[in-house]
C-alpha cells in the first residue's frame, strides 16, 4: 500500500520559511516523480513545485525564487523549502507521488500553511 505523509505545516508571519516534508512508503521511489500542491479556500489545486526521478525541477511561476523542492532518494523523502511567505501561499500542501510506468499519481493527506499578514 502506497502512503505519503506531509509534515511541517504551520502558522507564519509574512516574510517567513517554512520547511516541508513528505516521506514515501510501499512504492520504490526510483519510478516516481514527486511534486508538491497546493489548494487555496475556495480555488482549484495547482502545482507548486515537481521534481522528476532524474532531480530536473520546475516551480510556479509565483514561487519562482522564493521556494526549492528537493528530494532524499535514500530516505524516500521530498522536501520544500519555502523563504518570504506571502499571504496567499496559504493553504493545505499536498504531496504527490506519480508513478511514471503506470501513469498514476498518489497523494498525501495534506498539510496547513497559513501566512499572516
Amino acid at each position: 500500500q502506497v502512503q505519503l505523509v506531509e509534515s511541517g505545516g504551520d502558522l507564519v508571519q509574512a516574510g517567513g520559511s517554512l520547511r516541508l516534508s513528505c516521506t514515501a512508503s510501499g512504492i520504490a521511489f526510483s519510478i516516481i516523480d514527486m511534486g508538491w500542491y497546493r489548494q487555496a479556500p475556495g480555488k482549484q489545486r495547482e502545482l507548486v513545485a515537481r521534481m522528476s526521478r532524474g532531480g530536473s525541477s520546475n516551480y510556479a511561476e509565483s514561487v519562482k525564487g522564493r521556494f526549492t523542492i528537493s528530494r532524499d532518494n535514500a530516505r524516500n523523502g521530498v522536501y520544500l523549502q519555502m523563504n518570504n511567505l506571502k499571504p496567499e501561499d496559504t493553504g493545505v500542501y499536498y504531496c504527490d507521488a506519480y508513478n511514471v510506468f503506470k501513469g498514476y499519481a498518489y497523494w498525501g493527506q495534506g498539510t496547513q500553511v497559513t501566512v499572516a499578514s
